[in-house]
């Protein structure tokens, strides 16, 4: 079991959460696409890998337009991933093996084939007409605001059949609710008490900055910064279109939700915001997540002054009470091994399990899996078509079980290319190895669950240089000092009196006699080292 004190803390504040990305991770059918049963299936590695919750991207019922993301039924399982039995079979096994689940909650927007919109739609008299954000055009014709849909162009679609636009943040098959109607939230609420009924453990909650729009409908000015390296999107500074006020009252009715039940259940808000903007998401007197996603490792350069300054900046930046979170690659994002190369991607994962606040793993960095080139004829991320280098298909390959055909992911091919060198890269031969990423992994976790001071304690800084980061982990008279050379040379370890005594490292060739006596890091290593009064001093 992970440390866990009742009194001293909620139970996702000690916990390791890992992303599982449903149609990638294991195929059971025959079909190329995972599934639930899959999933079921491979309960026993997460056991072994340590983790505490599993969180599954959309797995409702959808035309799969945005895999998932475009839900035509709230209270449905899609038969790509199974049925309900499915479902429920999953979540009793992974209760009985000590996982909770956390599922994918996608309130801003639903299909345009989900009943609601197709009533929407069906006339301007229609008793759902107002369910959704339709408007007039503009004098000229065109769409009523210059919105950019995240996908790139507008977001704004003409209805032919009854004369207005409609609003659509992603897709046009992915339109927008008007949760300024109480007939929309009521429905949405009762949503998350379907599932919470049912036995999750909680809900990551999706795009929630884009739950309201300005209602008068101002247009977003032009982002003087913007440059070819930014989504089309980014082109308009979104100060109109997204991360309005009114989000924060539909926040704290979902958490009152989570909050109806015993042992309450957990809410994770997705919004990628200055951190600053960031922290109004958890709400006032904790009215809103208990986590919402902090993401900024994924963007800050990789060099040890700037990690400090962001961690720096975040834990001054928490409200009394927030619990930190950090999250280093997702479904979204490129992989860290793509982002970091290998060596680099050993390191990330001691800082990633060793920082104060709740880490999340997604699936296969585990295994160190990079990014996978997918062919044209291959591409399947409606946004590889509208800006091609942030396509989203790279980073959802199969998870790389064995060296059979298909990496054993599937006995057919699947929806994406596996990598090419699936063989020598993969779950089963790592399982054996000491020395692999996957053996790292599962050690820090370990490590998380035995050590108060890294799974509740505090944070202190003790060095910040150009190659090296130090910092110590603290809980009562338990302290843990973490280093990381993310540089090419030695790094010494100056002033450790008395002497630290080494617990982990990431290079498999750290030998260590004399660590005690003359420490220093390798090229590239990260050490866990326990220390004893006095204060250590690195330089």
């Amino acid at each position: 079991m992970p440390y866990r004190d009742v009194h001293e803390t909620a139970w996702w504040r000690a916990d390791v959460l890992y992303q599982i990305y449903p149609r990638s991770f294991q195929d059971t059918n025959g079909d190329g696409i995972g599934d639930l049963e899959g999933i079921r299936r491979r309960l026993d590695h997460l056991v072994s890998l340590g983790v505490d919750a599993v969180w599954i991207s959309p797995i409702f019922a959808s035309p799969m337009a945005d895999f998932g993301y475009d839900v035509s039924d709230y209270r449905a399982i899609d038969p790509i991933f199974g049925t309900m039995e499915d479902f429920d079979r999953l979540l009793d096994e992974a209760h009985r093996n000590g996982l909770k689940v956390i599922l994918d909650y996608v309130p801003n927007h639903t299909s345009d084939e989900h009943p609601w919109f197709i009533e929407s739609r069906a006339s301007r008299r229609n008793a759902k007409r107002d369910w959704y954000v339709w408007r007039d055009a503009r004098a000229d014709g065109g769409p009523p605001t210059n919105w950019q849909s995240e996908f790139g162009g507008s977001a704004w679609t003409f209805d032919d059949a009854t004369g207005q636009f409609y609003y659509h943040a992603y897709l046009s098959k992915q339109p927008d609710l008007n949760w300024r109607n109480p007939e929309v939230v009521a429905a949405m609420l009762d949503v998350l008490r379907f599932w919470f009924d049912r036995g999750v453990d909680g809900f990551r909650v999706d795009a929630i900055h884009h739950l309201f729009e300005d209602e008068n409908l101002r247009d977003d000015p032009v982002n003087p910064e913007w440059h070819e390296g930014l989504p089309p999107a980014q082109r308009l500074l979104r100060s109109n279109s997204m991360d309005q006020p009114e989000v924060h009252g539909a926040i704290a009715l979902m958490r009152g939700v989570a909050t109806c039940y015993v042992n309450e259940r957990l809410l994770i808000g997705e919004a990628y915001l200055p951190i600053e903007r960031l922290m109004a998401y958890y709400g006032i007197e904790l009215s809103g997540f208990h986590l919402p996603f902090n993401f900024h490792l994924i963007s800050t350069p990789w060099q040890p002054k700037c990690i400090a300054a962001l961690v720096d900046d975040y834990e001054r930046a928490l409200p009394p009470g927030g619990w930190p979170n950090w999250v280093l690659g997702n479904h979204d994002r490129p992989r860290v091994v793509t982002r970091l190369g290998p060596r680099q991607a050993r390191i990330a994962a001691m800082l990633l399990l060793t920082l104060r606040g709740t880490p999340t793993i997604y699936q296969g960095e585990e295994i160190g899996m990079a990014d996978v080139p997918v062919p044209h004829n291959r591409i399947r991320d409606r946004f590889a078509f509208n800006a091609p280098a942030f396509g989203r298909d790279p980073e959802r390959t199969p998870m790389q079980w064995d060296a059979s055909a298909y990496a054993g992911f599937s006995s057919v091919e699947p929806w994406l290319p596996v990598a090419a060198d699936f063989r020598e890269h993969n779950m089963t031969i790592q399982s054996a190895d000491p020395s692999s990423m996957l053996s790292l992994y599962r050690s820090l976790i370990a490590m998380r669950r035995r050590e108060a001071a890294l799974a509740i304690g505090s944070y202190t800084l003790v060095q910040a240089s150009e190659h090296m980061l130090a910092y110590e982990r603290r809980h009562g008279e338990r302290r843990l000092l973490i280093a990381l050379n993310f540089g090419e040379r030695f790094e010494e370890l100056e002033s450790l009196s008395p002497p630290a005594k080494l617990l982990l490292s990431t290079d498999p060739e750290r030998q260590t006699d004399g660590f005690a006596h003359a420490p220093r890091l390798n090229p590239q290593e990260g050490i866990v080292a326990e220390l004893a009064p006095p204060e250590v001093v690195v330089r």
